[in-house]
C-alpha cells in the first residue's frame, strides 16, 4: 500500500488500534496491541467532526465540547480540536489560543502561519467572553480581580504575590441572573493565564459547579459550569469587525433556569 492510500486510511478513520479510530501515522504501538485496517469496500466509521461557527479564507471558528482539548498532550493526542480540524479538511489550521479541556464554546483557528501571528500580536484587542455557573450569588453585583497567579508542580494555579514565576492576570464579571444556590456569570478576561477564571471565582468564594479542583461542592451537569461565550475581534485581514456567540448549553442553563426557555 503507498503512502498516499495510508494517509487517505488514516485520514477517513479506517485504521483503528484496539477498536479506537487513530489519524496520527506517529501514533505509538505497544506489545499486544491489535491493529484493525478496513478492507476495500467496507465503509470506516465516520470521524468525529466539529460544529463550525464562522469560516472564511483567513479563519475558522469552531464551537469546542466540554471534555475535549484544544490540542494534544502527552496523554491524549489522537482525538482534539486541532485533529478534527486537520481531519476535516482541506485547510491545515493552525492554533492561535486554547480553553480548557472541561470548558466549551468558541475556539478559534487560523487558515495560515501568518494569520496567526498576526491574531496572537494583536491578541490584546480581542474580546473574550465566558459564562460562569458559579456556587452562591457574589456580593456585588460586578466587580473585576486583578492579582497574580502560579502554577504549581501539581499542576493546580494559585493566587500568589508578585515575584519570580508570578503572572499578573486580571478578571471582570458581572452577575446576569441567580436561582436558588447558584448564578450565572459573565466574565470578561484582560489576560489569559491558565485556569484564570475557575482560580479568581473561587478565590471570591463563589466556584464554578463542576469544578472540584477549585473547591467546587456540587455538579449538577456533571461537567464544569464555564463557557466560552462570545469572542470579538478585528479580522486579520479586512480589519473589519467580527462579534460571533455561543449559547448557553442546555446543561448548564438548567442549573440557572430550572428548564425554563
Amino acid at each position: 500500500m503507498n503512502r498516499t492510500r495510508v494517509k487517505q486510511l488514516l485520514k477517513h478513520g479506517a485504521i483503528a488500534v484496539n477498536g479506537r479510530a487513530i489519524t496520527q501515522h506517529d501514533h505509538p504501538l505497544r506489545p499486544g496491541d491489535a491493529v484493525t485496517v478496513h478492507r476495500e469496500g467496507l465503509v470506516p466509521k465516520p470521524a468525529k467532526t466539529v460544529d463550525v461557527v464562522y469560516e472564511d479564507d483567513s479563519i475558522i471558528v469552531i464551537e469546542k465540547p466540554t471534555g475535549l482539548l484544544s490540542v494534544a498532550n502527552e496523554t491524549e493526542k489522537d482525538d482534539t480540536a486541532f485533529t478534527r480540524l486537520v481531519a476535516r479538511g482541506p485547510v491545515r489550521p493552525w492554533v492561535v489560543h486554547r480553553i480548557d479541556r472541561e470548558t466549551s464554546g468558541l475556539l478559534l483557528f487560523a487558515k495560515s502561519r501568518e494569520i496567526r501571528d498576526q491574531l496572537q500580536a494583536d491578541w490584546d484587542g480581542v474580546t473574550k467572553t465566558y459564562l460562569a455557573v458559579v456556587e452562591g450569588t457574589p456580593e456585588h453585583a460586578a466587580g473585576a480581580v486583578d492579582n497574580f497567579l502560579c502554577e504549581g508542580r501539581d499542576l493546580r494555579v494559585r493566587q500568589v504575590s508578585a515575584g519570580p514565576g508570578a503572572k499578573r492576570a486580571v478578571t471582570h464579571y458581572k452577575v446576569l441572573r441567580s436561582r436558588g444556590p447558584y448564578s450565572l456569570l459573565e466574565v470578561r478576561l484582560e489576560t489569559g493565564r491558565k485556569h484564570q477564571i475557575r482560580v479568581h471565582l473561587s478565590g471570591l468564594g463563589y466556584p464554578i459547579t463542576g469544578d472540584k479542583m477549585y473547591r467546587a461542592k456540587t455538579d449538577l451537569a456533571d461537567r464544569l459550569g464555564l463557557h466560552a461565550w462570545r469572542l470579538a475581534l478585528a479580522h486579520p485581514v479586512s480589519g473589519v469587525r467580527v462579534e460571533l456567540e455561543s449559547p448557553l448549553p442546555k446543561a448548564l442553563k438548567w442549573v440557572v433556569d430550572g428548564g425554563i426557555s
